[in-house]
């Protein structure tokens, strides 16, 4: 089937085989196909860039490769660039939140695929926050954004193959899609339980630790906290120049939230929010996994740090990833009413009963896409 098939391959240097070779190296490397075409997510094709900065089209100079950035303003490839491919291979490492955009990434793909009757095959890759655990708000379709395009939940259990199926189906596509399985992976595992070693996909997602925190402390990208970008420790340090910290892990560690312990300490980011000024704030650790709720986790932080420093805290106003319109808070979480509960002093345990129907059917939903045990 692939033999002397002209290939398009959307993935970058984080995605390698259990010899840490990356695929696009594989796929370079061998004489069965012809590898025409590279697309690359969000962080560009080595998955060095920051967030929100685009990467530019480029040939591949040792192999003539032609390279498409797929992060900028249509997000798409353009169709002329798929009418010579014979098929498309995806293989992208989502971490299992609707914020991160390589799932979106490869919904366009199949898209774009679609129109030209191409197929597309997903190497499937782990979830690393397990295939069992969902929580947060189900995105309305109103704040739909390259954050978010499809109503799915903030954590959503899924691998991104079985996402690409739903998405398919759903969204009727119509896409010759084929998901090339994972061996040995179970819903229950989290990304240690895989013994595999992280392969950073992007430059402030460096370890297991951030990707099980970052469903809650990406949200505060939406407001004036510093997530900890322009540190060692981005999404795990947070705080802001007029927080005191100690203060604040009083405050957050009286809330008993479930799974959590917070380290009072100062940061000086390198870039970023509040670059090169020194920040008051705390580091967030997981002590319990299976007891953790990252969203409701950072929702909470956000609360917090709100009714304690009103006059300071402010949320973020557009744009925010090629959003012009709406508040960066609100295509995050998928709608306005967090946001406004918030603002008037609402618990987070009842905006999460808001929450609960919805994810519920969402959960009813995405059975019959499930792939593994």
């Amino acid at each position: 089937m692939f033999k002397g098939a002209r290939i398009g391959l959307c993935s970058n240097m984080s995605c390698c085989s259990v010899d840490f070779t990356p695929t696009i190296y594989h796929f370079l490397n061998q004489k069965t196909l012809r590898l025409t075409h590279l697309f690359a997510p969000e962080h560009g094709l080595n998955a060095a860039l920051q967030d929100q900065v685009r990467s530019s089209d480029d040939i591949y100079a040792r192999a003539g490769v032609s390279i498409k950035s797929l992060y900028d303003k249509t997000y798409r490839p353009k169709l002329r660039m798929l009418k010579d491919l014979d098929m498309i291979v995806i293989d992208l490492q989502d971490i299992g939140t609707r914020y991160y955009t390589f799932v979106w990434t490869a919904l366009v793909m199949i898209e774009q695929a679609a129109q030209y009757k191409k197929k597309v095959f997903v190497l499937d890759r782990p979830n690393p926050l397990n295939g069992t655990s969902t929580e947060g708000p189900v995105l309305e379709p109103d704040f739909k954004s390259f954050v978010g395009l499809h109503p799915i939940p903030v954590r959503h259990g899924m691998t991104i193959g079985e996402l690409c199926t739903l998405m398919n189906d759903e969204l009727r596509l119509g896409a010759e899609l084929e998901i090339v399985p994972m061996s040995g992976w179970r819903r229950k595992y989290y990304f240690p339980d895989t013994e595999l070693f992280w392969s950073a996909p992007s430059p402030n997602m460096p370890s297991f630790h951030t990707a099980l925190v970052y469903p809650g402390m990406c949200l505060l990208e939406g407001t004036n906290i510093s997530e900890g970008r322009g540190t060692t420790r981005p999404f795990t340090l947070f705080g802001a120049p007029w927080i005191e910290s100690l203060d604040l892990v009083r405050a957050l560690r009286k809330k008993d939230i479930p799974g959590t312990a917070f380290r009072p300490l100062s940061f000086q980011p390198t870039f970023h929010k509040y670059r090169g000024t020194m920040c008051g704030g705390a580091e967030i650790l997981v002590t319990k996994r299976n007891q953790f709720k990252p969203t409701f986790t950072g929702l909470e932080i956000i609360r917090t740090i709100k009714h304690m420093y009103g006059k300071h805290f402010r949320w973020l106003d557009p744009p925010y990833e090629y959003e012009t319109e709406k508040m960066p808070f609100d295509i995050l979480i998928g709608n306005p009413w967090v946001r406004e509960g918030i603002t008037r002093h609402q618990t987070i345990t009842k905006l999460q009963d808001r929450w609960h129907t919805p994810l519920q059917r969402f959960i009813r939903k995405r059975k019959k896409y499930l792939l593994y045990n």
